[in-house]
């Protein structure tokens, strides 16, 4: 590759909060910029630079009409309707101008799809994205943070061409890149492409500190002096393992919140509500705090501080992780 310096596209269905792939994007984009190069970002929501960035809602997982085609491709389904491909065409076309205008707006040299040639949360999305590579050549890192296999809700499903085609696809300018090892093995397995491994980066050199500006924290979540701060710091969806961490504190037998750092994201709010009636039933004071814990300080709009997870991991007395399985497992890490 040329070493001279890029103009840098991330690509991804969703660029903001503090779900992983976000996260690990904002990483990467931080290492190569101060490497000198410029990053620049699509995806159907953002928190990025807004003079850097393309806002595409269409991109987004939540849209309404992306959320029809999931509905109508997975959740058990074998066969696809004739409108069903239809609307998914339609929506790639309309995808495809977008990325070839983001491309050429902030002039582009590389690509990195985030999860968006993994995950086939919008199939529409990974569709574009493979027919802008295959049509330009555009040197391209698919960055993958987990794959559709690792996942039983999309074994079932009415889209194998369109998975075999992009998610992920197979093409001699892309370089796929794999954050475990598991990953590498199943991808080469199932695909024949080989992938470099780069794990998910910490900062080890510059561990979060107690400062004055969290230093109000318990009292902003409600905790008294005598109550344990007991954090999970994950999204939360079925395969987090939230019931362990509410038994815990169950046996625990002390003063104790359980503080849930993350929304639920991509899989729905029936676990959410599920997690709340086990608290109630256990008797333990569960407190969902996305609201207030973004990657970035702030004010929300209605004046409440906002802390960063580097916040409150250091006011917290546990952390529980008892995932069922994940992709990298920050938070452990984090911890």
């Amino acid at each position: 590759m040329n070493t001279k310096l890029k103009n840098i596209g991330f690509i991804s269905t969703r660029l903001c909060g503090t779900d992983g792939v976000s996260l690990e994007t904002a990483k990467w984009a931080k290492i190569f910029e101060e490497e000198g190069h410029l990053c620049f970002y699509m995806a159907g929501e953002l928190d990025t630079p807004p003079q850097r960035s393309l806002l595409v809602k269409e991109a987004h997982f939540k849209h309404p009409v992306i959320r029809e085609i999931f509905n109508e491709c997975f959740n058990s389904v074998r066969v696809r309707k004739p409108s069903t491909t239809k609307k998914i065409h339609e929506i790639k076309n309309t995808l495809k101008e977008k990325i070839y205008k983001f491309i050429k707006d902030f002039e582009i040299d590389i690509i990195i799809p985030e999860n968006a040639l993994a995950i086939p949360l919008n199939i529409p999305l990974g569709l574009a994205i493979t027919e802008v590579i295959a049509e330009t050549g555009i040197p391209t890192i698919a960055h993958h943070h987990d794959f559709f296999w690792e996942r039983k809700r999309f074994l079932t499903n009415a889209v194998w061409d369109y998975l075999n085609m992009a998610f992920p696809p197979h093409l001699p300018s892309i370089q796929h890149v794999v954050i475990n090892s598991s990953a590498d093995n199943q991808l080469s397995l199932r695909t024949g492409i080989s992938a470099t491994i780069i794990p998910n980066v910490m900062d080890f050199d510059n561990p979060p500190k107690i400062d004055e500006y969290s230093s109000d924290i318990r009292e902003a979540l409600g905790l008294k002096d005598d109550e344990l701060l007991i954090l999970q710091p994950t999204r939360v969806v079925k395969r987090k393992g939230i019931e362990h961490s509410i038994e815990l504190v169950k046996r625990l037998g002390m003063k104790a919140k359980l503080v849930i750092s993350h929304a639920s994201g991509d899989e729905g709010y029936e676990y959410e509500q599920r997690v709340k009636e086990y608290s109630s039933m256990m008797g333990v004071d569960t407190l969902f705090v996305s609201d207030i814990i973004k990657p970035y300080r702030g004010k929300t709009e209605d004046g409440k501080k906002i802390y960063t997870p580097q916040d409150i991991y250091t006011h917290a007395d546990l952390v529980t992780y008892p995932s069922n399985f994940e992709g990298f497992g920050n938070a452990f890490l984090e911890a």
